[in-house]
């Protein structure tokens, strides 16, 4: 896993997670690898991949079975895009929108841009 240095590395492996849980990696009720696994797998320190399930569990995306591991709770995978879906419109929309604006970019303009890019993307395997 490549970091950077603009966010915490714990952070960005939630973000991993995520990704992987959104996209069926590790599916509803599905097992995460043991932390040592995991800190294996992306190259750090075992304490920081138990700050990203501890911050994971503090979401209600995952959950412990203790002498078990780590599980993906059921309802992982909504509250993970409510969440992100949240953070666009706190945190994203606002530069995107301006940006738009900057370019000249009309509603129509923005329409089939996107209408492009669905097509695109839907044809991908």
């Amino acid at each position: 896993m490549d970091f950077n240095e603009n966010k915490p590395i714990y952070l960005q492996i939630t973000d991993g997670i995520m990704d992987d849980i959104i996209s069926d990696v590790y599916p509803s009720d599905g097992r995460l690898p043991s932390v040592r696994e995991y800190a294996s797998k992306v190259e750090v320190n075992a304490n920081t991949v138990m700050r990203s399930y501890d911050w994971l569990q503090q979401q209600k995306i995952i959950f412990n079975r203790r002498g078990i591991g780590f599980f993906v709770l059921p309802e992982a995978k909504k509250r993970i895009i409510e969440m992100r879906r949240n953070i666009f419109f706190r945190d994203e929309v606002e530069y995107f929108f301006g940006r738009i604006k900057s370019f000249g970019l009309s509603p129509d303009d923005i329409k089939r841009l996107y209408s492009d890019y669905i097509a695109r993307v839907d044809e991908t395997p």
